[in-house]
This record gives structure tokens, sequence and C-alpha cells, in this order.
């Protein structure tokens, strides 16, 4: 028993994990109480392992609460077959609320679902070898990689190597499989009480956990801001291993000091037979040196950031049994997606298509939901979502790519000029109404935002200029604000912190620039930046190195640097 004097207090979903280490709760139970419409506070701690939130609209609060589910797939990669797309599409469309969004870990959440359709709607998902466990909660999330099929079959496999991550990460709690496949009334055995996961241990992790893929110069998968990074080097056209970086994450708190957006740390350079183990070690340094008492203080950035870089290597190399080789050497240059039509390694095409905040929708003439169908349905490509919530159609043939383009222009969806370019560089979080963590909107409103900046760029004689833009409902940062060139991070309803300074290279935090901007203030708040920027930049100079060198000296100083910083362009 624990000493309550003498050890640390425990957060309450520490106390829960322990209570259930299979992580089932009650969730079979309830789910086949029709009486009930909603689950327990403490199920919706354990269903956030099985890949679901439960939530309610927020529009409807007035009329009383209104229980939704959201469901997020693991999709490692961002690969989707075009069989699963079809059954996404079709279940989003039967159970949910008729769009599919693309997350920016390269997964999909489905929104709108019912409790009595939850049931229905994860059998069916699972039918087709799909899975949400481990997509939320307190383990490895979705493993992200480099989706863009243009250079070398090295992108492929890399992919592989990351999936082979994935499986490696996965709880192995029977749990999910018996209510969600089986649909069985799981009750907590003694067994059950004692059990321990091979990696996670009984309690699992304090928070979550990120890993990423990044294949330079492209840093699409913005891999400096997850826990766990594997930079690939390529020598003489191979793979010759990876550079480790651990330590990002973005999450923080208005007015905590004590939480902060971090960059990850590069610790050292392994060979590719050796990812598995890396991995598994990083995350089991998280296990045992993690906060446990306090969530917000709970990611491994605060282990590394206050124990420091050298301490992690050793500790991990101890845990591995190897040391790591110096780190090699690397260049990101920019982050993003290619759009339209461009051609692969091999000879074949792939389409990159713009899903304005990755919401995958049916909307007036713009049907991009049902053209995606039934390019799906006729031609087969395998699809890929990216981290800058986009889709890729891939391994398209020559003969197909004509045909492929008429039907997606008659549902209204553009092949060629598809946005503008600081639209195409921009991305938001869902927020409101579902997000019950949202202070403020995002996703609804992005679309306004853009316009208006749009015009004011083009007042201003910056027409055309990019300018990577993100907002966030709050700071938690789903849609990676703190390294966008501009940012809005939700304050309070229709108030947001206005953040400046990240680059191109997603390798560079921005910083707070004002606290609080009203979104009806946004243009007279943004006009004399932009003028000074068009007045003062120094050649081809982007907005964010701008803002770095002449606007952000006197703003609110940054949180804690690293102590040892990424390694840079």
């Amino acid at each position: 028993m624990i000493n309550s004097e003498t050890a640390p207090k425990l957060s309450r979903n520490e106390l829960l994990k322990a209570s259930n280490p299979i992580l089932s709760g009650t969730i079979s139970q309830t789910l086949a109480d029709a009486s009930k419409d909603r689950f327990s506070e403490d199920d919706y701690e354990f269903l956030k392992f099985h890949g679901i939130y439960q939530q309610d609209d927020r529009d409807k609060r007035k009329t009383g609460k209104q229980y939704i589910y959201m469901v997020r797939g693991r999709l490692p990669g961002g690969v989707v077959k075009p069989s699963v797309y079809l059954a996404f599409d079709q279940l989003s469309s039967q159970y949910g609320n008729n769009t599919l969004r693309i997350t920016t870990r390269q997964g999909f959440q489905f929104h709108g679902v019912t409790k009595g359709n939850l049931g229905k709607f994860m059998k069916g998902l699972n039918n087709v070898t799909a899975t949400t466990l481990a997509a939320c909660g307190d383990v490895t999330r979705n493993v992200m990689a480099a989706p863009t099929p243009a250079t070398s079959p090295l992108v492929d496999e890399i992919q592989r190597q990351a999936a082979i991550v994935s499986d490696a990460l996965l709880p192995k709690t029977r749990a999910y499989h018996q209510i969600w496949v089986e649909g069985v009334e799981l009750k907590l055995t003694e067994e059950d009480a004692h059990f321990v996961d091979p990696l996670y241990g009984k309690t699992y992790l304090p928070r979550k956990f990120k890993v990423a893929f990044a294949i330079p110069p492209l840093n699409d998968i913005d891999i400096f801001t997850n826990d766990c990074g594997f930079i690939a080097i390529i020598e003489s056209g191979k793979l010759a291993g990876y550079n480790l970086s651990a330590g990002g994450g973005l999450g923080m708190s208005h007015g905590n000091a004590q939480t902060y957006p971090r960059l990850a740390d590069v610790i050292g350079f392994i060979k590719p037979e050796q990812v598995i183990d890396t991995a598994k070690g990083v995350v089991t340094v998280h296990r045992d040196f993690g906060d446990r008492t306090n969530r917000k203080h709970a990611r491994l950035k605060y282990v590394i950031q206050e124990r420091g870089v050298a301490w992690f290597r050793a500790e991990l190399e101890k845990r591995l049994g190897f040391n790591l080789a110096t780190a090699r050497p690397f260049q990101f240059t920019r982050q993003g997606d290619l759009y339209g039509w461009q051609q692969q390694f091999d000879g074949k095409w792939f389409l990159g298509l713009f899903v304005e905040n990755g919401r995958i929708k049916d909307a007036g003439d713009y049907r991009l939901k049902t053209g995606l169908r039934r390019v799906a349905e006729q031609f087969r490509p395998q699809l890929r979502l990216t981290p800058s919530q986009n889709i890729l159609l891939i391994n398209v043939n020559t003969n197909d790519k004509e045909a492929i383009s008429r039907l997606l222009a008659e549902h209204g969806v553009a092949v060629d000029n598809q946005a503008g370019v600081v639209r195409l560089a921009s991305m938001a979080c869902p927020a409101l109404p579902t997000c019950g963590l949202a202070l403020a909107e995002s996703e609804r409103i992005m679309p306004d935002v853009i316009t208006r900046i749009e015009r004011l760029l083009a007042e201003i004689g910056l027409a055309g200029e990019e300018i990577i833009i993100r907002m966030t409902g709050c700071p938690n940062g789903c849609a990676r604000p703190y390294t966008a060139e501009l940012a809005l991070v939700g304050r309070a309803p229709g108030k947001y912190a206005l953040y400046l300074g990240g680059n191109v290279s997603s390798t560079r935090l921005g910083r707070l620039y004002k606290e609080s901007v009203k979104n009806e203030d946004l243009a007279a708040e943004l006009r004399p930046l932009f003028t000074q920027f068009a007045r003062e930049r120094l050649g081809a100079e982007r907005f964010g190195d701008f803002c770095q060198r002449v606007l952000l000296p006197a703003a609110t100083a940054p949180a804690p640097a690293p102590k040892t910083a990424p390694a840079q362009t």
C-alpha cells in the first residue's frame, strides 16, 4: 500500500489505470445499456485508449448536452488502402456526420457518432482490418512517416519501417478486441487486475507519446515537435540509418510558465536495425521518469529539459545496451505538400489534393467526398494522408491521369490552381462545436480568416506571398501553431494570442507577440506588421524570418530553450 505521507500524490488518471490495467472500465456494460446516453467520467478516460473521445455538441448546450463521439483511426504513415477508404467513407455517412477529418498525425477522425451507433461503427471499422487502438490515451499515438512518393523507393522503405514500429508499440490489452470486435460484455477478472503490459507496464505512460519519421530536406512531419523522431540519413542512395531526436512537444497552458512548447534535441545516430529497440527505449524512459503527479508536466519534453540531454542519452544507452553514434549531418529546407499531378521516381504519378483544414466533405458544388469515393471505386489508387491535412492519390498510371482529373472536375474539385499559396499553407484544429477543450473557434472561421489575410496582403502589395498560418482553439497545439510563421491560439471566445516567427523548415519556434487579439481586429493588427515587412524585408526574406530579425527582439521572451539545440539548416 502507498504511504500517502511519503509518496507523491498521483493524478486521478494514474489511479484509474492502476485499478483497471486492461483499460476496459465498464465500457461494454454501458454500451449495452440503451437507457444511458453517455459513459461515466472514468470510462471517458478509458475510452481514449480505444481511440474514442466522448464529446457533446456545444452549439446545443442551451437545450442540454447532446453526447456524441469522435473516433480516431490509427493509420501508420497515413497509408490508406482504397478498400479501407471506401469503408471509412461509408461509415462516416452511415454513422457519423458525413465528413472525414484528416488529422495532423496522418489519421482520420470521425465526428458525430452517437452512443447507439458506436458499437456498430467500431465493428465496421475493424471488419476492414483498421483499428483505433492507441490513437488516443497515455500510449504511443499514430506513428507518422513522410508520405510523398516523389524521390526514391526509400520513401516506401521508411513507410514500412514506421508501420513495424507502430505494431511494436501497440499496447497488448485484450479489452479492445473483446469489446469492439467480439462484442463481449467484459468484466474485470482477477487475472485482468494483475495485467502488466510488457512495454508500458501496469499504468502505461504518464501522458501521450508521439513518434515520427522524416526524410530531409523536407520536414513535412514537423519532426522536432515529436517525443521521438527518426531523421533518415541517406548516403549514396541508400538508407544509412537515422538521427534520433527526442523531447519535442507543443502543448502548453496560457499563463502557466511551467508549461511551454519545446523542440526536440538531436541525440545521436542509429542503424536501421536498431530502430525498434531505440523507440522502445525512449518510451521506457518516459514511462519511468515522466511526472505522474501533474498531467500538465507529464510529457517527455519536461524530463529532458530538466535533466538534460547528456543524462537522457546516458539513460537511453544503458537501457539499449549499446552506444549511439554521433549524429550525422542533415538539412531541412522546408515543410509542406506538393499539389497537382507529380511524377514518382518509378514513372507513375501521384495527385496532391488540398483539403482545407483537413475536412473531406460535400458542400454545394464542391463535392470532394463524393469525388474521392468515385475515384477510389473506379481507379483504386492507394491514398496517403499528409501531416498538413491533405491527401495524396498515389501509384496512378499515366493513362488514368486525365480520367481522374475529369472525374474530380465533375465534382467541383480542381487539380490545378487549387487555392492561393497562403491558404495552401494554412491549418486549423476542429475546435468548436465538438472539442471540449476549445476556448475559441478555429476550423469554422479559418477560411474567412485566410480570405481577410489574402485581401490584406494584396492591398499591401504582397499578393502571392506564402506565409505559413495556423490557428487553434486552445493552447494545446493540435494544428502545430508554434512552428508557424504566424499563429492564432484561442484564449477566449473571439480572442486569440498572436505568435510570430516560426520558419519554413519547421526548425524554430515562434514567440508570443501579443496576448490577445480580437478576431474582428485581426486585419488592423496585422496591417502595420505586413506593411513594415513589405518595406524592410531583405531580398526574398520570409515573413517568419523578418519577424525574428525585426519584430521579436522586443516581444515576450520565448519559453526555455533546449539544452542542446536541434540541428538547423
